[in-house]
């Protein structure tokens, strides 16, 4: 490697009075030379010498590379202060196949603003091998081909340069062929296959050979083409181009689809021997993806918009092949006219960002290059700041501009500028390009975060789901980037022994409260809440609003009866209503609760099914059973009533009770209206309510027929009695205490009663008849033994004749 420094310090002085006291221009070339391929970080030249410059100044002075859009192919390696490769590094996808191949940057000292150019030569190795670009080629012979005849083979293509480029090819030894190796006026070497003997299609159809191309590099490389010649008939003639060589000249903005050229080329022969058709040859590149040739008419047309900065001039190479497969070759030379359709480039090579508002005029803001790929007048570039800003372009060297102030700023007036820069060339019609910067003015943090309002209230329906969003709180700051960034935070409190923490929680960047917990009107009414809003600044400022949540009643429960309950046993209690009960006589009240509140615990009752409709009403929002007529005699004994509770909620809720109102003035009349009773609507509850009537009848048959042997028994004695005067008085000195009379029984049965127990439900009523009260009335209290009723009743028996009834009485 080799390396060496052009400085050119003339005019240096004058230039830096045109500039002021700011920076110190400098201005020269460094030249070196590297190897291609090689690793990343190589080295190629001490740069930190080559500047006059110590490698640690090099980070101190701001000393970097400077493109112009292109990929970096060299980097600073700013510990030791050399140039070394930013990457593996490319000749022949770099420069094709120049002769030289040279790569230019700039290096810029920032802080003084200098800038120097950089030429590198890549020198190239060898490292690409010549390659066919196909692995086989068939060539079609007939028998008739006079020896000496010559064929042109596939050429090989080896992107290297120099001695490491193609050199010589090769053919394996054979009886029939030979190579050639023709020699153009540019150096191009064409081999061709020389037929050294007739050819004899019967003794042998197809004959396989190898082609080899080989470089003059060290190693060499090399790369093989079989080739696979039949034999056939006839055919002995090549096509021919009317020019080897076809030059067109196009501007680079043609069009697609233009045609640009028609090539041509005979063949001596006819019929299917004469047919030709055209090809490009496969060489690497984009030649194919660019220009496209017409198999059957030679025309070549454009496939994509041709660019003069890209590539100046693009060589084709085309192919004529006959119907056997005899081809001959020819050069399309295709010229590209530069035109202005390439707008100015501005690059913004370094830019502060933000500048404060204390900042004086002359404050450097960035550092611009614009360029402009077009060349000649149409590259001629020149640049302005749009509108009334406080900015100024200085010329710094070669086409870098510096943006400084034109005066100071006040950040209070305008926090930032958005600044245009224009660069025009000179072409014609002109072209030009905006760039946009944005300058920050620079702030300090002097202002707490305000929230829009001193308080907030808030409402949430009980309910709620978990995690819902319940209400967002805003805060603003007039500061900037971090001044102005604000975080939100609830003070710490508890809630009914509870942290608050547990109930609520706020997104500390949105400021959005989302509820914890699902709220319970009946347990938590309103929450006092204190939120804090900080910013980011150094030192943090911060301000608190108050928040009240107010949780709203939602209709979640039903009314709750209170009266009448439920017996423990399923059963429904009996109200007892008299007779001679008037209208608006109060039978029972139902009473019943909501625990929610307001229109939601507002309850009103009405009668929902009554077994007589019309007998009873329900007050409205007392909940009293009262009779809406005079009850008759003709009004069944028992009378279901179901009474529906409801508030007015939404939707409204409900619950219901069912009563069972017993028509009576007394107990007695229950039992002897029992038989009025609603047969029930089951078969067993009809049952049941059989059994219950066949033991009151069974029970009144036994009364009777105590009755009955009373009765007989008073006549049988009043019959002795009557006989025993008529002899003479024998039972004179008998109490009157052992006799019962009539007054008696009607005494006995006055004291009789019966306690009945009655239910809704008639599979669950009974009757209870107490053992009769007849002590007082029936028998003196000296005669009151167990034995003394046996032994009436066995005399009345014996009397009568019927041991049943005996059995019956015992």
């Amino acid at each position: 490697m080799t390396n060496y420094l052009i400085r050119n310090g003339g005019g240096l002085a004058l230039l830096c009075m045109l500039l002021g006291t700011l920076c110190k221009t400098g201005s020269g070339q460094i030249r070196y030379s590297v190897l291609e391929e090689l690793d990343k970080g190589s080295f190629v030249g001490n740069i930190s010498k080559d500047l006059a410059l110590k490698p640690p100044e090099l980070t101190e002075r701001g000393v970097r590379i400077v493109s112009r859009g292109r990929t970096q192919l060299f980097a600073l390696n700013l510990r030791s202060g050399s140039l070394v490769t930013a990457g593996r590094i490319d000749r022949e996808e770099l420069c094709a196949q120049s002769t030289r191949c040279l790569v230019k940057f700039n290096i810029l000292v920032e802080d003084k603003l200098k800038i120097f150019e950089v030429e590198i030569e890549i020198k190239d190795i060898n490292d690409n091998a010549p390659d066919f670009l196909t692995e086989e080629l068939e060539i079609k012979i007939g028998e008739l081909t006079a020896p000496g005849t010559r064929f042109p083979l596939k050429t090989a293509f080896d992107p290297d340069v120099g001695m490491n480029s193609l050199q010589n090819y090769q053919l394996t030894p054979n009886d029939y062929f030979s190579l050639a190796v023709k020699i153009v006026s540019d150096g191009a070497k064409y081999p061709e296959l020389v037929l050294e003997r007739a050819l004899d299609r019967e003794e042998k159809k197809v004959h396989q050979l190898v082609l080899t191309a080989s470089d003059g590099g060290d190693p060499v490389h090399s790369g093989n083409l079989r080739i696979q010649v039949i034999v056939l008939d006839a055919n002995d003639n090549p096509p021919v181009f009317t020019q080897s060589e076809y030059r067109v000249s196009v501007q680079e903005n043609l069009p697609v689809g233009t045609q640009l050229l028609t090539v041509n080329a005979t063949d001596p022969d006819e019929g299917f021997n004469a047919q030709v058709s055209y090809m490009l040859d496969k060489m690497p590149g984009k030649i194919a993806q660019i220009f496209h040739l017409n198999s059957v008419t030679g025309d070549i047309t454009i496939l994509k918009n041709l660019d003069y900065e890209d590539a100046i001039f693009h060589e084709i190479k085309i192919e004529a092949q006959d119907g056997p497969g005899l081809l001959s070759k020819a050069k399309v030379l295709v010229t590209v006219l530069d035109v202005n359709d390439n707008a100015p480039e501005i690059t913004i090579t370094s830019f502060t960002g933000s500048v404060s508002e204390e900042a004086t005029a002359g404050k450097e803001v960035a550092l611009v290059n614009v360029h402009d790929r077009d060349s000649g007048q149409n590259g001629q570039v020149t640049v302005v700041v749009l509108g009334n800003m406080p900015f100024n372009l200085e010329k710094s060297i070669d086409q870098y501009y510096r943006l400084v102030t034109a005066r100071s700023l006040d950040r209070e007036q305008t926090s930032e500028y958005n600044i245009t820069l224009r660069a025009t060339d000179e072409g014609s019609p002109p072209l030009s390009t905006d760039i946009h910067i944005t300058l920050h003015v620079a702030d300090i943090n002097d202002n707490p975060p305000a929230f829009t309002h001193a308080s907030y209230s808030a409402y949430v329906p009980e309910n709620n789901p978990r995690g819902a969003s319940i209400f967002s709180v805003t805060a603003q700051d007039p500061d900037s980037i971090e001044n102005a960034h604000i975080t939100y935070a609830l003070t710490e409190d508890t809630v009914q022994g509870a942290p608050l923490s547990t109930y609520i929680s706020i997104n500390s960047d949105t400021g959005v409260l989302y509820a914890l917990q699902s709220f319970d009107y009946e347990q938590v009414r309103d929450l006092k809440l204190l939120v804090t809003a900080s910013d980011s600044g150094n030192p943090p400022l911060s301000s608190n609003v108050s928040l009240s949540l107010f949780v709203l009643d939602q209709n979640d429960n039903a009314p709750e009866i209170l009266y009448p309950t439920l017996p423990t046993d399923g059963s429904t209690g009996v109200e007892l209503a008299p007779r001679s009960a008037e209208p608006g006589y109060l039978v029972t009240k139902v009473v019943a609760v909501d625990r929610d509140s307001g229109q939601n615990a507002w309850l009103s009752y009405r009668l929902l099914k009554a077994s007589e409709p019309g007998l009873f009403v329900v007050g409205l929002h007392t909940g009293e059973v009262r009779t809406a007529r005079t009850l008759l005699d003709r009004d069944a004994l028992k009378q279901s009533l179901v009474v529906a509770v409801q508030d007015h909620g939404e939707p409204p809720l409900s619950a219901t009770v069912t009563l069972t109102v017993a028509v009576a003035d007394s107990i007695p009349d229950v039992l002897a209206d029992l038989s009025s009773l609603e047969i029930p609507s089951t078969a067993e509850a009809s049952d049941l309510t059989l059994y219950l009537v066949v033991a009151v009848a069974a029970v009144s048959c036994l009364f009777l027929a105590f009755v009955i042997v009373l009765l007989a028994l008073r006549l049988r004695r009043w019959h002795k009695s009557r006989l025993l005067q008529a002899s003479g008085g024998g039972l004179v000195g008998v109490p009157a205490s052992h006799f019962v009379g009539v007054d008696g029984v009607q005494a006995f049965l006055q004291t009789y009663s019966h306690e009945v127990s009655l239910t809704a439900d008639s599979r669950k009523s009974h009757l209870i008849f107490p053992q009769p009260n007849y002590a007082d009335t029936l028998i003196s209290q000296e005669s009151c033994e167990k034995s003394e009723p046996l032994l009436v009743a066995q005399d009345l028996l014996e009397a009568k004749g019927d041991s049943k009834l005996l059995q019956a009485l015992t």
